[in-house]
């Protein structure tokens, strides 16, 4: 029974270090994404629609992860690995629909995210982050 606590723990440890490691990854991309820094946008300039695209992202991120240690079978090689696929999979698709979205309408939704009034843009490309993530999800059962 110790011997399954212990096991439990490390494998919370594991993919608590996974899942905070794209989570960063995630930041990065939101950081590129957006001119200047996303924490000065963030935290100094209170910049809701950078704010918005972050919690974005990382809700999807949260949704594939959790959804990847669920399925992975209690096989805990298997699913580190599944869970570090899916979420970078996950990344990668939430910042190509960043891209198409910036692509397919009027202006660079980058600047628009710097702006201090809320811009629908940042809705858009929000809501499309949770539904790759929702998508990806139901992939992975």
């Amino acid at each position: 029974m110790f011997q399954e606590l212990l096991f439990g723990l490390s494998a919370a440890i594991a993919y608590g270090i996974v899942g905070a490691v794209l989570m960063v990854l995630g930041y990065v991309l939101v950081d590129l994404a957006t001119p200047g820094k996303l924490r000065d946008l963030i935290w100094v300039h209170r910049n809701a629609n950078a704010a918005i695209l972050l919690v974005s992202g990382l809700i999807g991120v949260g949704i594939i992860l959790t959804t990847a240690i669920a399925a992975s079978s209690n096989d805990l090689v298997y699913g580190l690995i599944g869970t570090l696929a899916y979420g970078l999979l996950g990344l990668i698709l939430m910042g190509l629909s960043f891209l198409l979205i910036d692509a397919i309408t009027p202006g660079k939704l980058g600047d628009e995210l710097s702006t201090e009034s809320i811009h629908p843009g940042t809705w858009v490309s929000a809501s499309s982050h949770v539904v790759i993530a929702t998508i990806i999800a139901a992939a992975i059962w």
